[in-house]
């Protein structure tokens, strides 16, 4: 059994920088795909990033290049470094993770067995 727990939300400016946690218990991160997914008030849930072994590191065009995806294996922890954060980026923000098999589509949510609970992100004009 694996259990996700996200932290690291919060409010920010625009053009400000958060860094969210998921720790991971149970299971090593390490043979896993994770991802983050977001969901905005009213909007459906959408990918934001996921690292896989097959795939390395993917990114939704709407935050490439502004987003980063990363693994910490000693914490058993997965971080979304989020920079120039716009006020789009609202949002809650999800980790996922894949204990084990190949994801075909890792912008697809049903590729994922374990998902945490969630965590705020707010980013005023």
């Amino acid at each position: 059994q694996v259990r996700l727990v996200e932290s690291g939300g919060g409010s920010v400016q625009a053009g400000g920088s958060l860094r969210l946690s998921c720790a991971a218990s149970g299971r090593t991160l390490s043979t896993y795909a994770v991802a983050w997914f977001r969901q905005a008030p009213g909007k459906e849930r959408e990918f934001v990033t996921a690292s896989t072994w097959s795939a390395g590191n993917t990114y939704a065009d709407s935050v490439k290049g502004r987003f980063t995806i990363s693994r910490d294996n000693a914490k058993n922890t997965v971080y979304l470094e989020m920079n120039s954060l716009k006020p789009e980026d609202t949002a809650v923000y999800f980790c996922a993770a894949k204990i084990w098999g190949t994801v075909d589509i890792p912008s697809d949510r049903s590729e994922y067995h374990y998902w945490g609970q969630g965590t705020q992100v707010t980013v005023s004009s």
